[in-house]
């Protein structure tokens, strides 16, 4: 089975392909403060992926199998939706990442089995697009998946398919790529998530399959460092499938860690600060996360995709608990 399509198989079933990693050991339990579980049919996700939190105070979610993007406010008041099923200009055939511009106008979504970024302003007003199939020069592969943007509106996007990092201005300009496919530094066997450091303009991306780690590079694509190989035994120090990414205004880094149904905190130079989660629907543990967001104060948001909510987490080093919400709808618009 290729890469892409295990991927896409294992999002369908992760209400009951997600399992806890035996020796996990976790930060203390993180005290609750809200969610999008509980919420009436504007609160409703099938397979939450892709998440991103702008300037303003809002967050934007990509709801995968609704084929659409939900925007709330922070604390999980919903605001507006857009997209149906489809290829035409505005619809989607599964948005994976969002990122949004450093002001909060523009709001970028990986269409990814439309091989497409469609741009947006921040009310859903379709922009522009660019992409397709392929692996040439602004072409992605099997798939486009976590897109990111630097302090500049630069857009970074995890072409799975083709091993590689495509970097673009915010109208879709090519400016440039790295990657390819191998074990080596600053190859990648499955680059799904991205984030950047706003203050230095680092990026980190989380290289899934075989090589289960995170790698670092300069916002040319040079290499800096990695960390992380495949769990065996010590989830400190390993992953079991690395997929959302996130920067904080500190430069921490948060990593969603899919397959231990856990979240992991690290420093630049990828020393683990917190580590939290287990499978489970109580508000702090997860089912298959797969996107995280940081916003300016610092609460991080995970797409809690397996238990179809988003939670909110306080800032400091042990992230506290602060909101869920979300639960299972299916609509095929």
């Amino acid at each position: 089975m290729t890469p892409w399509l295990r991927r896409f198989m294992s999002i369908l079933a992760l209400p009951v392909l997600a399992s806890a990693l035996p020796g996990a050991v976790a930060a203390a339990p993180p005290p609750f403060i809200t969610a999008w579980n509980t919420g009436g049919p504007l609160s409703q996700f099938n397979s939450p992926c892709g998440i991103a939190a702008d300037v303003n105070g809002y967050v934007y979610v990509g709801d995968l199998i609704n084929e659409r993007i939900l925007k709330y406010t922070n604390s999980g008041a919903y605001v507006t939706e857009w997209g149906t099923a489809g290829n035409g200009n505005g619809q989607f055939h599964y948005p994976f990442g969002i990122a949004v511009d450093p002001t909060g106008t523009y709001v970028y979504v990986a269409d990814s089995w439309n091989y497409r970024v469609q741009k947006f302003t921040s009310t859903g007003t379709y922009l522009s697009q660019w992409g397709g199939p392929g692996g040439g020069n602004s072409q992605f592969g099997n798939f486009p998946y976590g897109l990111a943007t630097d302090a500049s509106g630069n857009v970074y996007v995890a072409d799975f398919g083709n091993a590689r990092i495509q970097k673009f201005d915010g109208n879709g300009n090519y400016l440039g790529q790295w990657g390819s496919y191998g074990t080596g530094d600053g190859q990648f066997e499955g680059p799904y998530g991205v984030g950047v450091d706003a203050v230095s303009g680092d990026v980190y991306v989380s290289d899934e399959g075989n090589n289960c780690r995170m790698e670092k590079f300069t916002g040319s694509g040079g290499f800096l460092a990695k960390w992380g190989t495949c769990y065996v035994n010590n989830p400190n120090t390993q992953f079991s499938d690395p997929s959302g990414v996130a920067v904080d205004g500190s430069g921490n880094v948060y990593v969603s860690d899919r397959g231990a149904d856990a979240m992991k905190e690290f420093d630049g130079s990828g020393n683990l600060l917190a580590l939290w989660g287990t499978l489970g629907p109580q508000t702090g543990n997860f089912s298959g996360p797969y996107g995280v967001a940081v916003d300016a104060p610092g609460y991080v948001y995970v797409a809690d995709t397996g238990n179809q909510r988003v939670q909110k987490f306080g800032p400091g080093a042990t992230p506290a608990i602060a909101s869920t919400w979300g639960h299972l709808k299916s609509i095929y618009r």
